[in-house]
């Protein structure tokens, strides 16, 4: 294996002629086994189906995707979340559905994006597929990079499905002369070496046989003996999950929100996998024997862990994170071992590899401004396709600006991300703040740590504007029970219950759009409706005044929306349109600043 430097050299050059590549097609009419004969990215609800619909089909239109190609949108069946593994399921019985039996002789790639994106909300309206990123011209978003950093896997993959989720970055070298093939039955799983604590949050595979502890290849085909789904450290080394490398440097540990393929005493964590037609097929069949499905099923906790030959039974029985249904939830996984149990695990060890997940608001924040390993690999930008006169050299060392317009005067701190915004002279924004889809042409100094964002939205066919404004640390995921506890909900790290007088509000049933799925940052009323955006970022701005000194501001009077509530009111092509029109005006400067030169 390459020494740390050298390594950092191989997986910079081989993302970049991947992203090269990549590049050579967009736009173009691929040939067969050229590239995926299918692409289908899944969606929790029509809106949101919708949402993509539009947004993929704005991308084909601007040519920024490989043309010949079949994507889809295939939504989830309306009822209870049924999670990546029910999606997966439901997307089997899409392809037969619009393919027949030709759909056996296909290469897919599967990406899950059905998901509200609470943890990272700049995402939520259009999508975690759909995040911008800070590359590429016109700017890459998720899909992009996907579909970039797999362009060789359908050349050496038999027909079947490659499942994949929306917020994670897989960068690998694998050397000139070798090629990752998905060619053997069952499922065959990408790993990459991670620390222990980044383990205990992804699945962790057992390999069989053990490793001998030795230099590596950065290339390895291995069987799995056990799959761990976020298991403990304690449980990593107890099933022998945990190995060392001869050439670890200690200068140079992980992060917690990277991983890196140098370290001394690691795991292999999962990204994703591949399942050829005939396990697809079995999968099919047995959703198809299924009643209403009616609770989440996870892709790598409940497919991957029935499978190797350490596998038990047992694993039905973790119902930690189950919320209901806890008998059909145990009845549903033992049916799953016994169809899958018995079929190969094939793991392909990535050893100089990197695992980036940005699914939350510090993820994102982490590896956009301050990862610099993942800066110089995948190429990130610290400015791109923006106008930051002034200083924004200064500006892009220290922050990330994308699709956005930054007046001559506006400032950034470090640590900050502002996206598809425009930003007049007399704006300051903190330090690790989001700024996104906003427009603020009036003074404002933004807090540090602050997430900001302004998105469409049409009621009782009037276009209207809210400007959601959060803490970046704070949970829209905590639900708690009753009103009682409603005190328990932190907003900006304080109870939320503190501003609700501030703002001429108080603590009912009235307050959540969601009393029946529990109350939460998601659910709570307190987000006025306007009929600008200056109006609506100017409310946004007094509700951070009230919060910052703890000063009155009327809410009361006002139509407000929760989060929850404003998704489903959210008008996607108005969102569109506010991006479209910056694009023409970045594109103009940039056409002037040419011919002026």
């Amino acid at each position: 294996m390459p020494v740390a430097g050298e390594a950092e050299t191989l997986l910079q050059r081989a993302t970049r002629e991947r992203l090269e590549k990549f590049a050579r097609l967009r736009g173009k009419t691929v040939q067969s086994g050229e590239f995926w004969d299918v692409v289908v990215i899944t969606a929790v609800d029509k809106k949101q189906e919708i949402a993509y619909q539009q947004q993929l089909s704005a991308k084909l239109k601007r040519e920024e995707l490989p043309l010949g190609v079949h994507y889809h949108v295939f939504v989830d069946p309306p009822g209870p979340k049924i999670g990546n593994g029910g999606s997966t399921l439901h997307v089997l019985q899409c392809l037969e559905e619009h393919y027949g039996d030709k759909w056996g002789s296909l290469t897919i790639l599967l990406i899950h994006s059905g998901g509200y994106s609470q943890r990272l909300p700049n995402a939520s309206a259009l999508g975690k597929i759909f995040t911008a990123l800070p590359l590429g011209n016109p700017v890459y978003q998720m899909l992009d990079l996907k579909l970039a950093m797999y362009i060789d896997f359908p050349t050496y993959m038999n027909p079947g499905i490659m499942i994949t989720c929306a917020d994670d970055i897989e960068l690998y070298h694998i050397g000139t002369t070798e090629c990752l093939r998905f060619n053997l039955p069952g499922f065959t799983a990408l790993a990459h070496p991670s620390s222990l604590t980044i383990g205990t949050t992804h699945g962790v595979f057992v390999l069989d046989p053990p490793l001998c502890e030795m230099e590596k290849g950065e290339l390895e085909y291995r069987t799995c003996q056990r799959f761990l789904h976020k298991p403990s450290i304690e449980k990593m080394h107890q099933f022998g999950a945990v190995y060392k490398m001869n050439n670890a440097q200690e200068s140079d540990p992980p992060t917690e929100l990277g991983n890196s393929a140098v370290i001394s005493e690691h795991v292999y964590t999962d990204s994703l996998f591949y399942i050829d037609h005939s396990t697809a097929k079995l999968l099919l069949i047995f959703y198809k024997q299924l009643d209403t499905l009616c609770f989440e099923i996870d892709a790598y906790g409940d497919f991957l862990r029935v499978l190797g030959s350490g596998a038990t039974k047992d694993y039905a029985e973790d119902l930690e994170n189950v919320m209901q249904g806890e008998s059909r939830v145990m009845e549903i996984r033992e049916k799953l071992f016994t169809l899958l149990n018995g079929l190969p695990l094939n793991v392909i060890l990535l050893n100089n590899s990197k695992f980036c997940h940005i699914g939350t608001t510090r993820e994102c924040l982490f590896h956009f401004t301050s990862d610099r390993k993942l800066k110089v690999e995948l190429g990130l930008l610290p400015n791109v396709f923006s106008i930051c006169p002034n200083g924004a050299e200064d500006l892009g060392r220290s922050a990330c600006i994308i699709h956005s317009i930054l007046s001559s005067g506006c400032s950034v701190a470090p640590g900050s991300l502002i996206e598809y915004s425009k930003l007049g002279p007399q704006v300051s924004v903190g330090t690790n703040c989001i700024i996104s889809g906003c427009f603020i042409d009036t003074k404002a100094d933004i807090p540090p740590d602050t997430f900001m964002a302004t998105l469409s939205v049409r009621i009782d066919e009037e276009l209207m504007y809210v400007s959601l404004v959060f803490g970046i640390d704070d949970n829209l995921k905590k639900n708690v029970t009753n009103l009682a506890e409603a005190h328990l909900l932190r907003y900006f790290g304080i109870s939320l219950s503190q501003f609700l007088e501030l703002w001429g509000l108080s603590v009912s049933s009235e307050l959540f759009s969601g009393v029946r799925v529990g109350l939460s940052l998601w659910t709570v009323r307190i987000f006025p409706v306007c009929s600008t955006i200056r109006d609506s970022v100017k409310m946004s701005l007094g509700i951070l005044n009230s919060v910052q000194n703890k000063a009155p501001f009327k809410l009361n009077g006002f139509k407000l929306l929760s989060v929850e509530e404003i998704l489903q009111y959210k008008d996607v092509e108005d969102m569109l349109k506010f991006r479209q029109l910056l694009y023409e005006e970045i594109s103009l400067q940039e056409q002037k600043e040419k011919s002026d030169l």
